[in-house]
């Protein structure tokens, strides 16, 4: 996924589905500078985890 587009759905008023290695998740934050997101799974939002943005995928 590219920077924009994951910041767009950061920005989104509605839940827009993303997958993380196949696992349903919220991305809280883009950083702009790394390429990284902030995800945590919709089911475990205690298990927040910085991951490549390159590895986020819109469903």
């Amino acid at each position: 996924m590219d920077r924009q587009r994951a910041q767009a759905i950061v920005d989104a008023p509605k839940l827009i589905n993303v997958t993380h290695n196949g696992t349903p998740v919220y991305i809280q934050h883009v950083d702009e500078h790394s390429d990284m997101a902030r995800i945590y799974p919709l089911d475990s939002p205690n298990k927040e985890e910085d991951v490549p943005l390159k590895s986020l995928k819109e469903h």
